[in-house]
């Protein structure tokens, strides 16, 4: 039997198609966004900050395999799969999809982060702190993102 159980060929990257996805990771942001509200101390323009600081940390290191850290560090699956080793060469990130640009995964995955810097530049009233920790944060969780940079493995890093 296949790791998964379902015949996929990759379910390192597949779930991230599934149902329900979208709706869980919004409902996630959210509910750490409010939490972080509910501090007595922590003024509004700094949760921004935080979670915006935190989603992209998050989403760079930890979670949904995430960006930098699994999505673009990390190469092959943590399972056999189908797929025969084919993927053992690409990170996660660029497993999504087979590879293919410009999907709907790929396009909310990319605009959830801009979406929340933009939200974030508005209740922190653009002030210049802010902006800059929020702008780096945003800058390096989008590059490895972007189409040219698919398989591209810079100064040498992750390059076996």
């Amino acid at each position: 039997m296949i790791a998964g159980g379902n015949g996929d060929p990759n379910p390192n990257s597949s779930w991230l198609d599934s149902r329900g996805l979208w709706v869980t990771y919004v409902l996630g942001l959210t509910i750490f966004h409010l939490v972080l509200l509910s501090i007595p101390f922590v003024q509004i323009p700094y949760a921004w900050t935080i979670t915006n600081i935190s989603h992209n940390l998050v989403t760079l290191v930890v979670v949904t395999n995430a960006h930098l850290y699994f999505l673009h560090l990390i190469k092959g699956a943590p399972w056999m799969s189908i797929d025969a080793g084919e993927n053992r060469k690409y990170t996660h990130w660029e497993q999504i999809n087979c590879g293919e640009q410009f999907t709907t995964t790929r396009k909310f995955l990319t605009t959830a982060p801009i979406i929340l810097f933009l939200l974030t530049c508005l209740y922190t009233r653009n002030d210049i702190d802010h902006f800059i920790v929020n702008f780096i944060s945003l800058v390096i969780v989008l590059v490895p993102k972007l189409p040219q940079f698919h398989g591209v493995r810079l100064f040498g890093i992750n390059k076996y």
